[in-house]
């Protein structure tokens, strides 16, 4: 199931089976996935509601968490 078309900013493969099966997410798939800016989408990450590893430079956030805080706003 693709997410609105897009295309994966890492990959450029569009989105299907591997979101489904991911634990993280990046910054930049969750700026594709609300249709953020990448800048807005690093403010979110850190709001408290987010489990975050960081890794050197590199910024994962928890698909969980995510998923859970995205689903109390619908």
């Amino acid at each position: 199931m693709a997410v609105n078309g897009q295309k994966n900013p890492e990959t450029g493969n569009c989105y299907s089976q591997e979101i489904k099966d991911k634990k993280t997410y990046s910054v930049h798939e969750i700026a594709a996935i609300l249709q953020i800016s990448k800048s807005k989408a690093y403010e979110l990450c850190k709001q408290p509601e987010f489990k975050v590893v960081r890794l050197g430079r590199t910024i994962r956030i928890s698909k969980a968490s995510f998923d859970d805080w995205l689903n109390n706003l619908l």
